[in-house]
């Protein structure tokens, strides 16, 4: 039976130790992607075979302890880390980063299926919709009033009434609350809307679903309403910049030198295991 359940234990760290090389290989893989949150394995035992009860104690004997065998190991999550990723400069007007918590909402045209993420690498489309690279549109309030919440745009619409009409936008920027400031041919500037943040009482509740994009945002228990950047615990947006992954390669490396050793290691179990059976088979020679 021992050697049964060695056997076992051996499987199971094989098949845990390589679901944890996936993870290392995922994280390394993308350690150059904008705003990338690294995973962590998190292990724990099997479930105990139990050999002898435990006793109490009595007024003439000691009692005796249990004696358990284990059968190997589990994963019992893959855990991401939110901690913030170093924030780079790129010059470009588009690209938002936050500074803190916080995660940009955005939503599917065409779904109408909203996202949350912390990469900030958008673009202005043809209609002039703030989207991202995949064409997920960046929710906060549309309006140049601040009224409306909906698909932030960068146009004309809103400007003052004593701008020239034919005016056209010469520049734009969005500051540290979101807001985006569009700066018109006639030296007028006015504000065009503002970008707002969501948090969770439970990131770790999110799913990803590729492209940098979170799903299971009720799961996650969000905020009321997406709010101001910088209000509250949210962080705030720095212009112009984006967020690094934050995916410690050096740790990565020595996690995966660590998690090959305890492959090795468990396969050697499975090699030893069976040659114990190969030489309890033979002693019938």
């Amino acid at each position: 039976m021992s050697l049964l359940t060695s056997l076992t234990s051996g499987v199971s760290g094989l098949d845990n130790f390589q679901e944890q090389m996936d993870v290392i290989g995922n994280n390394i893989a993308n350690v150059d992607t904008t705003g990338f949150k690294a995973g962590s394995v998190q292990f724990a035992d099997a479930f105990s075979q139990t050999l002898r009860v435990a006793t109490g104690a009595t007024s003439t004997t000691s009692g005796s302890s249990s004696v358990q065998v284990g059968t190997g190991v589990t994963t019992t999550a893959i855990n991401s880390n939110w901690g913030q990723g170093a924030i780079t400069t790129t010059g470009v007007n588009s690209d938002a980063a936050i500074s803190g918590n916080g995660f940009f909402v955005v939503r599917d045209s065409v779904s109408n299926d909203q996202f949350v993420t912390r990469a900030g690498d958008f673009k202005v489309d043809a209609n002039g919709f703030l989207v991202t690279d995949t064409g997920e549109r960046v929710q906060g309030l549309s309006d140049a009033g601040l009224t409306t919440q909906g698909d932030i745009k960068i146009d004309t619409t809103g400007e003052p009434a004593t701008s020239d009409p034919t005016a056209g936008i010469v520049s734009y920027s969005i500051d540290g609350m979101g807001k985006i400031n569009v700066n018109l041919s006639d030296g007028t500037s006015f504000v065009r809307g503002q970008i707002l943040l969501q948090n969770f009482q439970d990131p770790s509740a999110l799913v990803k679903v590729g492209a940098n994009l979170f799903s299971g945002m009720a799961s996650a228990g969000p905020l009321a309403t997406p709010a101001t950047p910088g209000s509250g615990s949210l962080g705030s947006i720095q212009s112009g910049a984006l967020e690094s992954s934050n995916v410690d390669l050096a740790g990565e490396m020595a996690n995966l030198i660590t998690a090959q050793r305890a492959f090795e290691a468990n396969s050697k179990i499975i090699t030893t295991s069976d040659e114990m059976l190969q030489t309890l088979v033979n002693l019938k020679r």
